[in-house]
């Protein structure tokens, strides 16, 4: 039964604490994760409460950070699995406080949680919030040369979550070196140019991307009609920031490029993301 199974397992996790060093209890533990992921698809769920019990024994903080990222591992076999990992998700920060661990293992760390949040329903926050923590972790110094081109894919996506979000409208993205990177990217330079119209443009420019651009830009999922919407809001926001006083309808109605019966509705919009 699951149960003894279990029961057996955590016992064999209890040898750590009867090892004569940390070392020792680390090598332990190496041994035990290597068997518990070396078929991920068979109970993974059982496999990761094994896991987690073996955490909470280690005293070895490398240790605990090592057993949590192969819970990860474990995690991307199936929903089932992931399900027992998400609710972590909300104390990533105080684990990396937690553990010390550097900046190549905290980056390993953010992929690891991407790529479970990023095929769970209902966590599209979560994912660009961990797509960002990733791509930060590159801070366009010598030492990321190497590793900076492997975040393309990521930086494109966390591109296509903000411009898909109805209700995030401000980003950092611009300013990570692993999205610039994309500007000279013969793949993904489109999505950078469609991250700098939304940030740094108004509507009209949008609108001659998307002609030049509509087969890219359904095949991210990105809805010409809801694009529309939000360069609208975000047009108007931009500029009720580069004008003081009133802004006369006639300058609206130009940038927005709506007709003055349906421009209430867009200033009301713009209240809602201001409050």
């Amino acid at each position: 039964a699951a149960a003894d199974l279990e029961c057996t397992l955590t016992v064999i996790c209890n040898l750590v604490t009867k090892a004569g060093s940390e070392d020792e209890a680390l090598e332990i533990a190496k041994l035990i994760c290597a068997k518990l992921t070396h078929q991920p698809g068979e109970k993974p769920t059982l496999r990761i409460k094994v896991l987690f019990s073996l955490y909470n024994l280690l005293p070895s903080l490398s240790g605990k950070a090592l057993v949590y990222r192969k819970a990860l591992e474990l995690a991307a076999a199936g929903k089932a699995a992931a399900d027992c990992v998400v609710p972590t998700f909300k104390n990533i920060d105080a684990f990396v406080a937690y553990w010390g661990i550097g900046k190549p293992e905290q980056r390993d760390l953010f992929l690891a949680v991407t790529r479970i949040l990023k095929d769970q329903k209902g966590m599209t926050k979560e994912y660009f919030k961990f797509l960002n923590k990733y791509l930060a972790t590159f801070d366009g110094s010598a030492d990321d040369a190497d590793a900076i081109g492997a975040a393309k894919e990521e930086a494109a996506a966390a591109i296509i979550e903000f411009v898909k979000s109805s209700d995030l409208y401000q980003c950092d993205l611009l300013d990570m070196p692993a999205v610039a990177q994309l500007e000279k990217d013969e793949k993904y330079q489109p999505v950078y140019e469609l991250l700098k119209i939304f940030l740094t443009q108004r509507l009209e420019s949008y609108l001659a991307f998307q002609t030049a651009n509509s087969t890219l830009l359904q095949g991210y999922g990105l809805v010409h009609e809801e694009c529309i919407t939000k360069m609208r809001l975000m047009s108007l926001l931009d500029l009720s920031g580069h004008c003081s006083g009133e802004i006369p309808y006639s300058a609206i109605t130009k940038a927005l490029e709506v007709h003055r019966l349906t421009l209430p509705s867009y200033c009301c919009s713009l209240d809602l993301m201001l409050y």
